[in-house]
């Protein structure tokens, strides 16, 4: 997947909205020194090329009552059938990242549960039936930090 050429201004766009999604097109665009409906465009234009990929309110998941935050490692009984399980896998509610990878397992995802009880349900009666030798499940205490990639070495690539 190629990557897109930023110029001065999508980073400096990028940079602002990364530390505030919520920051009005106008602030942006006394910042940048252009016009509001520049940056209207600017932000259309990354949004189509996939450079931004949507804006989101975050829930804190211990707020709403999943106390429990596991990653899974699945195996496959049959790998043949990644496409299958990926179309089941979107239909648990407490499945909210998936990934392909490389190593031991054949995908590892990210689960939200109520807690330990309610993770050892959804393991056994949503993920074992879609067809899985066994899982491996890793439990996190809490997240350390999050953040986005980094903005500020995109120069040093041009």
């Amino acid at each position: 997947m190629a990557h897109h050429q930023l110029d001065e201004l999508d980073e400096k766009i990028l940079k602002m909205i990364v530390d505030n999604a919520r920051i009005p097109f106008l602030e942006v665009a006394r910042e940048c020194g252009v016009s509001g409906a520049a940056i209207h465009q600017r932000i259309q234009k990354l949004t189509s090329l996939g450079v931004i990929k949507g804006s989101e309110f975050v829930i804190d998941p211990t707020m709403v009552g999943y106390q429990t935050c596991a990653f899974v490692g699945l195996f496959f009984k049959d790998p043949s059938h990644f496409e299958e399980v990926l179309v089941k896998l979107k239909k648990i509610p407490e499945v909210v990242e998936c990934y392909y990878t490389t190593g031991g397992y054949d995908m590892f995802i990210k689960i939200y549960s109520k807690n330990n009880q309610h993770l050892l349900s959804i393991i056994h009666n949503k993920l074992q039936p879609l067809g899985l030798s066994r899982t491996e499940t890793i439990i996190a205490f809490k997240e350390a930090f999050r953040k986005q990639v980094p903005l500020d070495d995109l120069e040093s690539e041009k």
